[in-house]
């Protein structure tokens, strides 16, 4: 049985949580002796992509070693594009928007956590599809062909979206569940304790007080005009 690739496009900028939150979930597959599921389940390998070879670092200063390029990953079984403050300098590199497509156009489950949505959208992923991305930016999706579906997860065939940053988790607890079934995904859940209760109920701009809802849309103001000018740009050469 040949191995299941799950594959997670890191770049510089990139939102950690975006990435490391199902990154947790989606590695425990190929992680004996946490979780055994060879009966059942092909041997996974979880690549962390980038560019080149060199650490990437987040939005707030976290160093990440990729562990593989986009020259020498395998083909992708799972595509994972997280998001964060990069994904401008993101949309720019032609190089990163085409290795997305590439993989994209022949994954089983296409993915994506936050802004990463963006990146998705710009690779030509998510014409025509239901998609969810950071609330800041749902306004965004239809420049790239997309509907946003109000939804913590957003399932449309084969593409996958989350929401902003800690909905990287549930989705991929959704892929374990379907990939090798939902008592694995609840011993993964249970292995991460994964069981939320935040000392606010303010984790959606439908609950979030009105003084919390304008510090974030003021500190997302700039990354999100030049997300909509970097998309307007690649519209106009004829990228999106």
């Amino acid at each position: 049985m040949s191995d299941f690739n799950i594959g997670f496009v890191i770049f510089t900028g990139i939102t950690q949580l975006d990435f490391t939150g199902p990154f947790e979930v989606l590695s425990r597959l190929g992680t004996p002796p946490s979780i055994s599921v060879a009966s059942k389940f092909p041997q996974s390998r979880t690549h962390v992509v980038a560019k080149t070879a060199q650490a990437i670092m987040s939005d707030r200063g976290l160093g990440i070693m990729p562990s593989c390029t986009f020259e020498s990953c395998p083909s992708l079984d799972v595509l994972c594009v997280p998001g964060g403050a990069g994904v401008v300098e993101a949309l720019a590199d032609g190089e990163t928007v085409e290795f997305i497509r590439r993989q994209g156009m022949q994954a089983t489950y296409v993915t994506s956590v936050c802004t990463g949505a963006v990146l998705l959208g710009a690779a030509g992923l998510l014409e025509g599809r239901r998609a969810a991305t950071h609330w800041a930016y749902t306004d965004l999706l239809p420049l790239v062909g997309a509907t946003h579906e109000n939804g913590r997860v957003v399932r449309d065939g084969n593409i996958i979206t989350a929401g902003g940053v800690t909905s990287g988790i549930d989705f991929a607890l959704r892929i374990v569940a379907e990939l090798a079934g939902p008592d694995v995904a609840q011993a993964i859940q249970l292995a991460i304790e994964y069981d939320p209760a935040p000392p606010f109920d303010a984790g959606h701009p439908d609950k979030a007080n009105a003084v919390a809802k304008a510090l974030m849309v003021q500190r997302n103001e700039i990354a999100h005009a030049a997300i909509r000018q970097g998309l307007e740009r690649l519209a106009v050469v004829g990228r999106v």
